[in-house]
């Protein structure tokens, strides 16, 4: 494949294109505007949700974002959310019924649109006083469709809590974590960063052969293995997470080495 070059390239955030201090150096942006002036656009794919995107926004300004590990599509350019995936009320009750009676102390936020709510006694890491965040009842949140279901314990094994998540939600969801907390993300049966890159690529005119994807953790396993399995590259950062380096065709250095700028000068 000494020849190949992308037509689309597709980046996960945090621990990938961002660097520790949460932003993307010079020469990255420089790479990724070399490809962009050659026809070539990047996509974002992350688990963060459409709110967290206004820095990016300020830094690429262009481009659509794959947010909510594929459950919505935002247009950065114009920030307007183009498509969304959500799970219905009837879903969000069961699971969060049989999550809080499995294990009492599971406590719960919802991710839809632009907007945040969570539980009283759920601890946001971030955004804390942001606009669209605000402080809602279990009752509240899951009346109407989500985006995505987030699921946190303070105190239980990241590892072993998304387990019991995932046995808990079964075959009615879809499960996934991209945090070193024990915090697990729940979105609709079948949604995750590979259906929304799909939509995305289908809009550029291009399939899973003509994609380079990276990332670093298990959230982007499905997007891994659906460029991987069509005959594109999926590139795992040096640090990423053991089963994600497992579906990779290819490694690259860590994000503060800025590897994905280098991967993508070397082709």
């Amino acid at each position: 494949m000494s020849d190949w070059r992308p037509r689309l390239i597709v980046s996960d955030m945090d621990g990938t294109l961002l660097r520790r201090d949460d932003t993307v150096s010079d020469s990255t942006l420089a790479e990724l505007a070399r490809w962009r002036d050659d026809g070539v656009p990047l996509v974002l794919a992350t688990g963060r949700p459409p709110r967290w995107m206004v820095r990016i926004r300020e830094v690429l300004g262009h481009g659509t974002a794959v947010c909510c590990n594929g459950a919505v599509l935002l247009d950065l350019e114009d920030f307007q959310i183009v498509d969304e995936d959500r799970l219905p009320p009837e879903v969000l009750r069961e699971v969060t019924t049989e999550l809080r009676r499995q294990q009492p102390d599971t406590w719960f936020a919802v991710e839809y649109g632009l907007e945040f709510r969570h539980e009283p006694v759920y601890q946001p890491r971030w955004d804390v006083d942001a606009p669209g965040v605000a402080v809602a009842t279990l009752e509240e949140m899951v009346a109407a469709p989500v985006a995505k279901l987030l699921a946190r314990h303070e105190h239980l094994p990241r590892d072993e809590f998304v387990a019991l998540v995932e046995d808990v939600v079964g075959d009615r969801a879809t499960v996934t974590c991209s945090s070193s907390d024990a915090l697990a993300e729940i979105s609709a049966l079948g949604v995750t960063k590979a259906t929304g890159l799909a939509k995305v690529a289908a809009r550029h005119g291009v399939g899973p052969e003509d994609v380079v994807v990276f990332g670093d953790m298990p959230n982007d396993i499905a997007a891994f293995d659906w460029v991987r399995e069509g005959g594109g590259r999926a590139v795992a950062m040096a640090h990423a997470h053991p089963d994600l380096l497992a579906a990779a065709t290819d490694v690259t250095g860590t994000n503060d080495e800025d590897g994905v700028a280098a991967f993508l000068a070397a082709l």
